[in-house]
């Protein structure tokens, strides 16, 4: 006997319900448990055996989630794009809510149980895996893993990425709501078993061998300074020590781009204020992603600046920088300057964001919102590796640097290339200043704390207002900076070049998770056409 289907009015209710609690489970709120019971809400919100229905009720669950999630997007532009973007992503919810509807016809999972949590999970993570490529190269804000940044659960991201944390909070989020459906059904043995299983999925991964640090934190210098070690005991290849700077951008509300020589003079007077403790120890200095939006290849006075501060820093500067190739457009770069010689390294971000930094069917777009006129010169893809090498001040060879320019922290395979490039240390210059205090640069840090779980490389997120961080191996942040003030700090990073589970695997978990997903949707249509069988449900 199955339990009865929720009334649609009890549906919608649900729906919106578990988008607001899965919300909730993200910075800044950051209350991770929430995100097992959004998604044991939105399992019993998706009961009724209609398709077109539960495509409402993911749509609804969508909306309730992403638009509040996603308002750094309206602070950043306006409403209508916000809108666009938070509507874009809740349609994956609705593709999901009908894929359910069809996949759980399967007559292998007709059986009340964990069949039926499994088989939820691997369609929720397979259309988190399609949101994330699709369309323009996808959007993977909002996947479960990246609420899990501080969570036992998280530490899966190890062992198989954002795909396994995703598959273990939507499988003990779905044993929640069976628990819950036989309590209310007095069957206490089926729900203290589903509490039990579902426990073990969400804390089992803190029996994973992470690399874990005993000498993390701050270390106090013995002229008084502070330096921030992100577990120098696990390095393998020796340690790095990065300045970084937080310059500021001044008034909050303007973007980098409006105060462009107020910017690179902030950025250049953090680099001082570090030469004047650290000059000569320091291997490099990190600056944020548009920390000069004048580019010194082309601008001699910048370059002149840049030559002192390096110098004074006794360092090389990751400078954040804009190039406008004489073919038109813009690549979006971070430059290894050194003094002297120019840039020694360079990345061009491979991944710009639509719609943020370039305009796809710019015209067709127009005819509903001139906000496409915002974006004046459409950046183009870099296609160099994800790294820069940064010469060691004791003549040790170069340092492999990862660098992920801002949005590419979401974007697996760009950090797992960088790592399988041979990146010892992960860096994502980023600028969070069009943004205001929304938590857009919290959820950002708690993507590069996964990422750095993922890789096993000590991470330094760095921004041009915050939030910036210091993070180790294992996710955790030794060092993070307010919203809107200028800041600088010294990590001590280790330099490691083992290779974790999760990035040998490379794209194989979502490949899996996907084909196992297709396989149970067509499998359920076939049931569904051979005869209709009633729906499994809890």
């Amino acid at each position: 006997m199955r339990a009865p289907e929720p009334s649609r009015l009890l549906s919608l209710f649900l729906a919106v319900t578990g988008g607001l609690v899965l919300w909730a489970a993200f910075p800044d709120a950051g209350v991770w448990p929430a995100a097992f019971v959004a998604v044991a809400v939105l399992y019993w919100s998706l009961g009724r055996d209609h398709a077109a229905w539960n495509a409402l009720v993911g749509l609804l669950f969508g909306l309730a989630f992403f638009l509040p999630h996603l308002w750094w997007a309206h602070e950043s532009t306006e409403t209508a794009p916000w809108i666009a973007v938070s509507t874009v992503e809740a349609l994956f919810l609705a593709a999901f809510g009908a894929l359910w509807t069809w996949a759980r016809r399967a007559r292998f999972l007709r059986r009340r149980g964990w069949r039926l949590a499994a088989a939820f999970a691997v369609l929720y993570v397979a259309v988190e895996q399609w949101r994330a490529e699709l369309p323009f190269g996808g959007f993977p804000w909002g996947r479960l893993a990246w609420a899990m940044a501080g969570a036992p659960t998280g530490r899966a991201a190890w062992l198989g990425g954002t795909v396994a944390v995703g598959l273990l909070v939507a499988f003990a989020g779905a044993l929640l709501a069976l628990a819950v459906a036989a309590a209310l059904r007095a069957r206490a043995g089926r729900a203290v078993g589903a509490l039990l299983l579902g426990a073990a999925v969400a804390v089992g991964p803190l029996v994973l061998p992470l690399p874990a640090s005993a000498s993390a934190g701050p270390v106090a210098t013995p002229d008084g300074q502070e330096v921030y070690d992100a577990g120098s005991d696990l390095a393998e290849r020796g340690t790095l020590w990065a300045g970084a700077v937080q310059g500021d951008v001044g008034e909050p509300g303007l973007g980098a781009f409006a105060n462009r020589a107020e910017v690179l003079n902030n950025h250049l007077q953090g680099t001082y204020t570090l030469a004047e403790s650290f000059a000569g120890e320091l291997d490099v200095v990190l600056w944020p992603e548009n920390g000069s939006d004048l580019d010194p290849q082309e601008a001699p006075d910048v370059a002149r600046g840049l030559d002192a501060a390096a110098t004074a820093v006794g360092a090389p500067i990751l400078v954040g920088a804009q190039e406008f190739p004489e073919t038109g457009g813009r690549y979006n770069v971070s430059l290894l300057w050194q003094a002297g010689t120019g840039v020694i390294g360079r990345y061009a971000k491979q991944h710009p964001a639509p719609f943020g930094e370039y305009i796809p069917l710019r015209s067709v777009l127009r005819v509903f919102s001139d906000q496409v006129d915002r974006v004046t010169t459409d950046m183009i893809a870099g296609v160099n590796p994800p790294f820069v090498d940064v010469p060691s001040r004791l003549g040790q060879g170069d340092h492999r640097l990862g660098t992920v320019i801002c949005f590419e922290v979401a974007y697996d395979e760009i950090v797992r290339d960088a790592v399988l490039q041979g990146a010892q240390v992960l860096v994502v210059p980023t600028n969070n200043a069009s943004f205001g205090f929304t938590a857009e640069s919290t959820q950002q840090l708690a993507m590069s704390r996964v990422q750095a779980i993922t890789t096993g490389r000590a991470t330094v997120q760095i921004s041009t207002v915050g939030v910036s961080g210091v993070i180790t191996p294992d996710g955790t942040v030794v060092r993070s900076t307010g919203l809107f003030t200028a800041d600088e700090f010294v990590a001590h990073l280790p330099l490691r070049s083992s290779v974790t589970p999760a990035v040998a695997a490379g794209y194989w978990p979502g490949w899996v998770v996907g084909g196992l997903a297709v396989l149970l949707v067509v499998t359920g249509l076939v049931t569904g056409i051979a005869g209709r069988p009633r729906t499994a449900q809890a």
